[in-house]
């Protein structure tokens, strides 16, 4: 007999009419109240949004050449067997996924419900990943990385609705990395809280069965990971070319990026030696002291893997050179605070320190001019600053950087767009910055070029860039989006001309959901067209351009551009009531319900 522990809490059904209305509501963008929906199912609905999984269809990915020799595979037969056997004609399958959510296996005890699965394509080779289905036990289970269960309408996709699930991911015995997930699917009307305690219990069970299935070169890396942990309190990474093991200092102080970074620079080392002391730049802006060690197999000559131990060098350290955490900076004219564009200001800010000309590379109105601009106000406020703009050099173009940079030199010189330069104006710079630099060595003035991001790699600008030793790359916005909230109220406050404009918390959430591929100068413009219209007062949804009261699904041709905006504005006209709307525009209430979910609209409050 299976042996059931009682699940910490049994699940309570969902009102299937209610939860029906609910999700239509989420789906044509209306607002959903944190009590009509379970927190959890709800962040995976924005999720299934944001990943733009389709809601009335199922379109999965398939693999077709699976490895079924493995571990979990080979530890979770057994399990998925013995259980499957005592539900035997109940209308219940057992599945066991990847830990991308691909379907390893499926036994299903009842015709009827083997049929409708496979009719969802919840078969064996099918990805049932959250960004493919969008909510469900399998994929939400694994995205979230706890115990999960999903009832009829919870699920994203309609096609699911009648059934009811719940996964449970499983833990590698080891290493603790989720290696799977085991789910249990029935219909929905025979959805119970065993359901999820059963689950639990199978999950919990394969696990048992892979410690058996470990081999000895785990084990011993294992046990040299215990050791590390037991003689310190820091950092401490163990791995090898299947597992990698690390305790809570490692997650908490150092994020994925810098995970890879120190796994990738500890294996090059122990390549070549058997222990190895490195210093080690994260990409997060700060150094860290690296300590690692390889770990002898069981036999001689094999080698388990290696574990490393890792110090924060303090800011006081010489060798650190950067403080660890950074910490905001301020710059005249400049604002936002978010990891990415916090890095770059501070690579910008220690060049300029050093003394460092720099090249800024980036995409076009990502601000490298401003940044450039507020490093030298922070550093020499009263020094002077010129700005030459290299698309535009003509026949006074030498004139030009003699004066700025020889004749009446001035402390700070930003050459804009330098990558599109004739051949001839180029090498007319380069002439000039070596005359530069032999001139007035160290006391030079601060040089800065703005580039395209891919302009490093052409051959004609090798002869500039050797005088540049860095290049720092400054964030697109959409890598930083979060700035909009400190970005949007310094740009209104440029805009409203002595007048007081601010952004509401609703048009602030739309303008955060765009991708900005223009970048700030695209933010700017926007701005600029809404305060010629509003000059005080707050900025409300209706005030910004129709194409931001969606989400962008694909390009839009200049018929369904005009549809959009038309929907847009008739909503706002109807105060966001839909039936309304679709009256004024002249279609059916079915259609703008249609065209509301095919374009993302946001509808507006009522």
């Amino acid at each position: 007999m299976v042996n059931i522990a009682p699940p910490a809490r049994v699940p309570v059904l969902p009102d299937d009419e209610g939860l029906a209305r609910t999700r239509v509501k989420f789906l044509t963008s209306e607002t959903v109240e944190a009590d009509q929906v379970r927190e959890a199912i709800l962040a995976s609905w924005w999720r299934s949004k944001e990943f733009r999984v389709p809601a009335d269809h199922i379109d999965l990915p398939y693999v077709a050449d699976q490895d079924l020799d493995t571990p979990l595979i080979r530890g979770a037969a057994p399990v998925l067997e013995r259980l499957g056997d005592q539900l035997e004609g109940q209308p219940i399958s057992l599945i066991l996924t990847d830990q991308t959510g691909v379907v390893l296996s499926q036994r299903t005890g009842d015709t009827d419900l083997h049929r409708h699965l496979e009719s969802v394509e919840l078969a064996p080779g099918f990805s049932y990943g959250e960004r493919f289905v969008g909510t469900n036990g399998i994929g939400t289970a694994l995205e979230d990385g706890r115990p999960t269960h999903v009832f009829g309408h919870e699920h994203y996709a309609e096609n699911l609705e009648n059934l009811a699930c719940a996964g449970v991911p499983i833990q590698h015995p080891i290493s603790g990395k989720t290696i799977g997930a085991v789910d249990l699917t029935c219909w929905r009307k025979d959805a119970g809280g065993l359901l999820v305690a059963l689950a639990r219990t199978t999950a919990e069970q394969i696990r048992q069965a892979l410690l058996t299935h470990s081999n000895l070169r785990e084990l011993v890396l294992f046990q040299a990971y215990l050791q590390a942990c037991r003689r310190t309190t820091g950092v401490v990474l163990a791995f090898n070319d299947d597992v990698v093991m690390m305790n809570d200092g490692a997650r908490q102080l150092l994020d994925p990026a810098d995970q890879s970074v120190l796994l990738g620079r500890a294996a090059q080392e122990l390549a070549q030696a058997r222990r190895a002391t490195a210093t080690v730049s994260l990409t997060s802006g700060g150094k860290v002291k690296l300590y690692c060690r390889r770990v002898p197999g069981h036999r001689e000559g094999n080698t388990a893997g290696g574990v490393l131990s890792v110090k924060l060098l303090d800011a006081d350290d010489e060798r650190a050179g950067v403080s660890l955490p950074m910490l905001p900076m301020f710059l005249p004219g400049v604002v936002g605070s978010a990891p990415p564009w916090l890095r770059c200001a501070h690579d910008v800010d220690a060049g300029y320190g050093r003394g460092d000309w720099l090249a800024l590379a980036g995409e076009p109105g990502t601000g490298r001019a401003t940044l450039a601009r507020g490093v030298h106000l922070r550093r020499n406020p009263a020094g002077r600053l010129h700005t030459l703009d290299a698309g535009h050099a003509g026949p006074g173009w030498e004139e030009d950087l003699r004066r700025e940079l020889l004749d009446d030199p001035v402390d700070t010189l930003v050459v804009r767009h330098a990558d599109r330069l004739a051949e001839g104006d180029l090498d007319t710079l380069v002439t000039v910055l070596d005359e530069v630099r032999s001139r007035y060595g160290v006391n030079a003035p601060w040089v800065t070029i703005t580039l395209d991001p891919e302009s490093e790699s052409k051959p004609e600008l090798a002869g500039l860039l050797r005088l540049f030793p860095r290049t720092v790359t400054v964030p697109p916005l959409r890598r930083h989006v979060e700035d909009l909230s400190e970005l949007v109220p310094l740009l209104l406050s440029r805009l409203s001309h002595g007048g007081h404009l601010t952004c509401s918390p609703a048009a602030m959430h739309l303008l955060m959901r765009a991708d900005w591929p223009g970048n700030t100068a695209q933010l700017y413009r926007v701005l600029k067209q809404v305060a010629k219209r509003r000059r005080t007062g707050s900025i409300q949804p209706s005030d910004l351009p129709a194409e931001y009261h969606t989400i962008t699904r694909r390009p839009l041709n200049r018929f369904e551009t005009v549809e959009r905006d038309a929907i847009v504005r008739g909503l706002e006209d109807a105060d966001g009531n839909k039936a309304r709307a679709a009256k004024l525009l002249g279609i059916s209430r079915a259609t703008i319900y249609r065209k509301i979910h095919e374009y993302g609209i946001v509808v507006p409050d009522r």
